[in-house]
């Protein structure tokens, strides 16, 4: 029974002629075998984790769908089941890690929104535990990431609608916990200073990564008094408010405000107007993070698997030469 066992499972100290037999008479016989009982002899749960921060927009943005799918056909075709679920940031998220590593609930995890100082890459380090980061983080300790270039998309981003004339651009960005949201604003910011522009600190916006943040955000924004000319968005779900917001205005998107956005879900070339972004591999990365962690289970160091991709720009519509918006003021007299 013992080499009817390791044949079954795959042991490499079976002959392949001995293992084709019992697979046959194991056919022939109509066994199933007992996933549990398998796993238990194996030492091994078969399944990779991915517990996703619970806040407003996670579970609605195509960007998630997107990464997860290209996930999920890697474990899939390595006969591995994703598990994924949810805790709300702090305490209550490393239970959830702890539940899982602990437990031994899955042989390895895939960490998302990844910030600057992690509480979760520190005890998954503590526990030489199997994982590879989707972004980076401020950790200087070894550890396997795909992070895209952040900064370097906003330096671009910022660069585009400065050569277009626009001096008031406002970022509306992620919250500055996050690792990512850091490096766009130094992008934002480098533009700046290689261009001579003074910031206004007073146009910098964090928001929840979802179209209502995005729709509010832009309302106060454009009630200043110098209203800004462009606005720069961490998110295409962001930027969608936004577009909402400005024609709801009157104002004409690409032509009174221009507005850029990141991550080009599917949605941003159907948009109106369609929605000049950042491009960034969504499905190519999320397949690539669970390729990276499959080399991790295999043994492969975790310094051997570090990468950042370039996100690249979609020119569309959304953006133009600077022209002066009218003043809440201006826009009343306009109308009435």
């Amino acid at each position: 029974m013992t080499t009817v066992s390791r044949a079954l499972n795959g042991y490499d100290d079976v002959s392949e002629t001995t293992r084709a037999r019992v697979i046959d008479a194991a056919q022939a016989a109509g066994y199933r075998p007992n996933p549990v009982a398998r796993r238990l002899a194996l030492g091994r749960a078969e399944a990779i984790g991915l517990v996703l921060p619970r806040s407003v927009g996670d579970f609605v943005d195509p960007f998630f769908t997107e990464l997860l799918r290209g996930m999920a056909s890697v474990f899939e075709d390595a006969n591995l089941d994703l598990i994924v679920t949810a805790a709300p940031e702090g305490p209550a998220e490393l239970r959830v890690y702890r539940r899982l590593v602990e437990g031994r609930r899955v042989d390895g995890l895939i960490v998302a929104r990844t910030r600057s100082h992690d509480e979760r890459i520190e005890y998954l380090l503590d526990q030489d535990f199997p994982f590879v980061c989707h972004g980076r983080t401020g950790s200087d300790r070894p550890h396997a990431y795909l992070d895209m270039d952040n900064e370097g998309g906003f330096l671009e981003a910022t660069q585009r609608l400065i050569g277009l004339g626009h001096r008031r651009i406002a970022l509306i960005n992620a919250p500055m916990n996050l690792a990512f949201a850091q490096a766009r604003l130094i992008g934002y910011e480098r533009a700046h200073a290689d261009a001579g522009i003074e910031i206004d600190r007073t146009i910098l916006c964090e928001s929840d990564l979802n179209e209502e943040s995005g729709h509010d955000i832009a309302n106060r924004l454009l009630d200043f008094d110098e209203p800004p000319t462009a606005m720069l968005c961490a998110s295409d779900f962001t930027a969608l408010g936004v577009m909402r917001a400005v024609k709801a205005r009157g104002l004409e998107i690409g032509v009174d405000v221009s507005i850029i956005g990141y991550d080009d879900i599917p949605l941003a070339q159907y948009a109106d107007p369609p929605l000049t972004t950042m491009h960034q591999q969504i499905h190519r990365g999320g397949a690539r993070v669970a390729e990276m962690l499959l080399a991790r289970l295999a043994g492969t160091p975790p310094e051997d698997l570090q990468e950042v991709w370039p996100p690249r720009l979609v020119s569309r519509a959304t953006d133009g030469p600077a022209k002066p918006i009218k003043t809440p003021q201006e826009f009343v007299e306009a109308t009435t």
